[in-house]
């Protein structure tokens, strides 16, 4: 059967749990079975707290439009966010899950239909909590928002596109640590590769070799 693969990796994330790129690739190819055919793979580099998957989109369109199965190495790749499984659940493709082969057909969709609900149910409690705690801080008198009597320094907005262009850099070090492996040394082959694996720049651009010299630089 045709499949696509699709991998998510956020440096934060392989920090805690040691499922880097890599091991997800690993894993998915030992899940696959002799008959399966890898398509495709699609790599997100995006943070987990981060709701959009620009690339889960364009996996679950290939394996519709091929009629593949998706397979994810792990399920927490997907199930921690509503969105992911109204997505997957909507897009009428079969996910596979390595970590969990016995996760697919119409059992798997039930599973993934409550994994779902579960998950709306605890964003709606965590809403209601957070709503809850912000009105009894105001019956106690709290300031909430506004104006605190000071200004802010706008050196701070400087450092903190700084810190958010060092751990975006971060994010891609393990993929361009890849392209480079497979021989792509130069500034231009290491563009391409990165605009072939769909991967978008910080403002969800296409890469040119200043902008990878830029990121390696921040990588170095």
């Amino acid at each position: 059967m045709q499949v696509v693969a699709y991998y998510r990796v956020s440096t934060d994330k392989q920090g805690r749990s040691g499922l880097g790129l890599e091991a997800q690739k690993t894993a998915v190819q030992a899940f696959l079975g002799p008959s399966d055919y890898l398509a495709a793979e699609y790599i997100e580099v995006e943070s987990g707290r981060r709701s959009d998957r620009p690339e889960l989109a364009k996996a679950l369109h290939h394996a519709k439009v091929n009629k593949a199965a998706l397979v994810v190495a792990k399920v927490d790749r997907l199930a921690r966010n509503v969105h992911f499984l109204e997505t997957i659940l909507s897009g009428d493709v079969e996910v596979r899950f390595a970590d969990l082969p016995q996760l697919n057909g119409p059992t798997g969709r039930f599973i993934l239909q409550q994994m779902a609900a579960v998950a709306q149910l605890e964003a709606g409690l965590i809403s209601e909590r957070t709503k809850a705690a912000l009105a009894a801080a105001k019956a106690r008198g709290k300031k909430l928002g506004g104006y605190r009597g000071h200004s802010v320094d706008p050196k701070l907005g400087t450092v903190a596109r700084q810190h958010k262009a060092a751990s975006r850099a971060n994010d891609l070090a393990p993929v361009v640590a890849e392209i480079r492996g497979t021989g792509a040394v130069t500034l231009t082959a290491i563009a391409d590769a990165l605009n072939e694996r769909r991967v978008p720049t910080a403002r969800s651009g296409q890469w040119n070799p200043t902008k990878v010299s830029r990121l390696l630089e921040r990588i170095a």
